[in-house]
C-alpha cells in the first residue's frame, strides 16, 4: 500500500516496521508531509511524531475508514481529499475521533463499500457514486444524462443548500448514509488499444456501435444506450485488461480515476463527452454520526467542508499538472508519458449527445427511473431541479471561482 515510499528509497521490510510501530494510519498521515527525498529515519521520525499527536489522549471514538482502491500515491493524483480529511477532523476534535485509514482495497472494493458501511464492518467509505449505486440506488439521481454542464457546476450543487432538500436527506433516509464530500469530474469514454493507431474522435457519430464498459448507474446505462454505446457490465479490475486486448472498445470513467488506476498505459483516447457526473465521495454511516453527539458532528461537518473546498482547488490543478486532462497537454504528465490523447469534443458535438439521451429532449426512456427516483426523494422533481440549480452559474466559470459554502447552513 505504501508504494510511494518504497518508490523513493525504503525498502518494503523497513517500512511495514514502522507501519507496524506507529499503525499504518499514523505512518500515512506522517509521510504525506514529508518532501523531498524520503528516507528511513524521516519517515520514521514523522510517523512518531504523527503517533504522539494522535495518541496523546484517550478517542471516545474510533472509526474505520474504507477507501477502496486509494493509498498515498493516487491521492496525489485523484485528489479525493481522504487523508486531508482524516488529519483535520482528528486535529479539530482534539483526538475525541481517530481514523483508521484502510485503503487499497483492504476492506472494501468500489462495489461493496457501500454494504460494508450499512452493515457497520465501516464507518466511513470512499468510492464513485456510480459503483455506490449499485448498493443504494438512490445515487442514480446524480446520473440524468448532461444534468451538469461542466465541473463548476458540480461543486456549485454540492455546496447548495438545496443539495440537503433534493439530495443528502434522501439518501439519509433511503439508505442510511451521510455524504460528506467529493471530487468532481465528468464522465467520458477512454478507448483502449484497439483505437490508438486511429485519427482523434472528433464526431459522436464515430463512437456509436461501440461496445464500452458501464459501472453500476442505471442512469448511466440509459444514456449509453440512447448514444449507441453497447454499456457492458465489467468489473473495474478486470476493465484494464479488456481495453488492452479489445474485449472491449472503451470504458465511460474519468480522466483522473484513469490516471490513478495506471489505466493510461492501455488507454489511448480520453473522449471528454462529459455525458453523466463522475463523483468519488466520501460518505459515512447515519447511526455513526448521529452517535457522536452534537459538538463532535460538527467538527465532521467542519472537516467535511474544508475537505471539500481543498479538493475543489487540488484537483483542478492535478487534472492539469499531473494527470494531463487539458489542451495542450503539458509535459510529463501520466497522459503524455503513456502517449495518451486527450479529445475535448466541442461544445456543438456535446449538444448533439445532449439532444440524443438528455430527459429534457428525450423523456421517455427516464420516465421509470424518474418516477421512482422522485418518490424516493418525497415527490422532488429531482432532474428539474438539480438541472436548473446546476445552470445558477455562468456557463463560463472556472471551478476555482466557485464559492465554497456551508451547505447544511441555509
Amino acid at each position: 500500500m505504501l508504494n510511494k515510499f518504497v518508490s523513493e528509497g525504503v525498502s518494503r521490510r523497513d517500512l511495514m516496521r514502522v507501519a507496524g510501530r506507529y499503525g499504518l494510519t499514523s505512518t500515512l498521515l506522517g509521510g504525506a508531509t514529508l518532501t523531498g527525498a524520503i528516507t528511513l529515519p524521516r519517515l520514521a521520525e514523522a510517523a512518531n511524531s504523527t503517533y504522539e499527536k494522535r495518541f496523546k489522549t484517550p478517542a471516545k471514538h474510533t472509526l474505520k475508514f474504507g477507501a477502496s482502491g486509494f493509498n498515498e500515491r493516487n491521492l496525489l493524483i485523484e485528489r479525493a481529499g481522504c487523508l486531508e480529511f482524516v488529519r483535520d477532523l482528528e486535529e479539530r476534535s482534539d483526538g475525541a475521533i481517530r481514523v483508521e485509514f484502510i485503503g487499497n482495497n483492504a476492506i472494501c472494493g468500489q462495489l461493496n463499500c457501500v454494504k460494508k458501511t450499512q452493515q457497520g464492518i465501516v464507518d466511513i467509505f470512499a468510492a464513485s457514486t456510480q459503483n455506490t449505486a449499485g448498493g443504494a440506488p438512490y445515487y442514480n439521481v446524480l446520473d440524468y444524462a448532461y444534468m451538469f454542464p461542466n465541473r463548476a457546476s458540480q461543486y456549485h450543487f454540492l455546496y447548495h443548500p438545496e443539495s440537503e432538500r433534493i439530495f443528502r436527506e434522501p439518501l439519509r433516509k433511503q439508505h442510511k448514509l451521510h455524504f460528506l464530500f467529493s471530487v468532481c469530474q465528468l464522465r467520458g469514454l477512454q478507448m483502449g488499444l484497439k483505437w490508438k493507431d486511429r485519427p482523434d474522435v472528433t464526431k459522436i457519430e464515430e463512437l456509436a456501435g461501440t461496445k464500452n464498459r458501464v459501472t453500476g448507474t442505471q442512469l448511466g446505462r440509459i444514456a449509453m444506450t440512447l448514444l449507441k454505446l453497447n454499456p457492458t457490465p465489467i468489473a473495474w479490475e478486470e476493465t484494464l485488461d479488456g481495453l488492452k486486448t479489445g474485449l472491449i472498445d472503451g470504458a465511460e470513467t474519468w480522466s483522473s480515476a484513469v490516471a490513478y488506476a495506471n489505466m493510461s498505459p492501455v488507454v489511448s483516447q480520453v473522449i471528454d463527452l462529459r455525458f453523466f457526473s463522475g463523483f468519488e465521495h466520501t460518505a459515512m454511516n447515519l447511526d455513526v454520526f448521529e452517535s457522536l453527539g452534537s459538538d463532535l458532528q460538527d467538527d465532521v461537518m467542519e472537516s467535511a467542508y474544508f475537505t471539500q473546498a481543498l479538493i475543489q482547488g487540488a484537483h483542478e490543478a492535478a487534472l492539469v499538472n499531473t494527470v494531463g486532462h487539458s489542451v495542450p497537454q503539458l509535459p510529463n504528465t501520466i497522459f503524455v508519458k503513456n502517449g495518451t490523447r486527450f479529445i475535448p469534443l466541442s461544445d456543438e458535438e456535446r449538444e448533439k449527445a445532449a439532444k440524443l439521451c438528455a430527459p429534457e429532449h428525450v423523456p421517455e426512456p427516464w420516465e421509470q427511473w424518474r418516477e421512482r427516483i422522485n418518490g424516493w426523494a418525497g415527490g422532488i422533481d429531482t432532474y428539474t431541479e438539480i438541472h436548473r440549480i446546476a445552470r445558477e452559474l455562468p456557463a463560463d466559470t472556472l471551478v476555482e471561482n466557485v464559492e465554497p459554502r456551508r451547505w447544511w447552513k441555509s
